[in-house]
């Protein structure tokens, strides 16, 4: 069924960046760069937003789905306005049974779930601080919900994996919202061969195991130029290019709208699209977290804002 290792942009900034130092130190600083408004905000402190919400009770009514930005490995390792903000996206969810995780990292010919009682921790990025390496995410596994996810996608398409695990896309985040690790996770491949519209309806068929308890979480960025924001890094200039301004908004509204038609025609089709993303594998996880989701699930936008400068670290609650 194609190959099962990483397809996607593999994270290499030795030759691009800075020294260690600082590089440590400009990601610390860009990781609160800018906010996500039409007025441009230069102080670090008012980069990044998290709306505060009241935490949900843990109850059994049907699970959200949730789209998180990622944004840089190195998070990983930082205290800043995401990983706060990843911190209390636990608090607005019912806990879940199991985690069916979609990560940009993930990104093959084919569709393949992580089938292993135990999926290792990959550190799938290179030139990054040895602290960032050490981290070990010791989720289980849960080889029975593999069948389950099969029978919904269709058994003919979609094969279990042992040579996949939980990459960055996934743990970089869960650390922060169950950092007992304690929820099972398997991890879902993102067809590159698929369209938009063929994804979105790959994630309809998802949608019954919201009500067996699974967190469908999916994890990319709704902006992400990394030619631009390593620019941006080396010039110290962190500013919000209109472009991706643009998309970040209307990209909102129409998750807002549940528009899925506009949706569709946002990517690849727009100039602010494909400057948003030169590349669709950090775009198309959102597209399972809204296509589990129904017209009726309220989106809300618990963290907001850009990462050097165009890196859009929006979460998404639907539901």
């Amino acid at each position: 069924m194609g190959e099962l290792h990483s397809g996607g942009l593999r994270l290499t900034f030795t030759a691009v960046l800075l020294r260690r130092r600082e590089f440590v130190r400009g990601v610390a600083l860009s990781g609160v760069a800018l906010a996500c408004s039409p007025t441009r905000v230069r102080n670090p402190e008012e980069s990044g937003r998290v709306v505060p919400e009241e935490p949900k009770s843990k109850d059994t009514r049907r699970m959200p789905t949730l789209f998180v930005g990622h944004g840089s490995p190195m998070n990983a390792v930082l205290d800043n306005v995401w990983t706060r903000g990843f911190t209390g996206l636990s608090k607005l969810l019912p806990e879940p049974r199991a985690i069916l995780a979609v990560s940009a990292h993930w990104y093959v010919n084919g569709t393949y779930l992580t089938s292993d009682l135990k999926p290792k921790t990959i550190h799938d990025f290179g030139g990054f601080p040895k602290e960032l390496y050490e981290i070990e995410y010791p989720a289980p596994g849960k080889p029975d919900l593999v069948p389950r996810v099969r029978q919904l996608l269709g058994e003919q398409r979609a094969a279990g994996s042992s040579e996949w695990g939980l990459d960055h896309g996934t743990w970089s985040v869960l650390k922060f919202m169950y950092p007992d690790a304690r929820i099972p996770v398997v991890q879902l491949s993102i067809d590159r061969r698929l369209s938009v519209p063929q994804h979105i309806e790959l994630a309809k068929s998802l949608a019954e195991l919201r009500d067996e308890g699974v967190l469908i979480f999916a994890s990319g960025n709704l902006v992400h130029n990394l030619r631009d924001a390593f620019t941006r890094m080396q010039t110290g200039r962190y500013e919000t290019p209109d472009w991706a301004e643009r998309f970040d908004s209307t990209l909102t509204s129409v998750l807002a709208q549940h528009d899925t038609q506009k949706l569709v025609s946002l990517y690849p089709d727009s100039r602010d699209g494909q400057m948003s993303h030169p590349s669709p594998d950090h775009y198309l996880p959102l597209l399972y977290a809204y296509g589990a989701a129904g017209k009726s699930d309220e989106a809300s936008f618990p963290v907001t804002g850009f990462d050097a400068g165009s890196l859009s670290m929006r979460c998404v609650v639907f539901g």
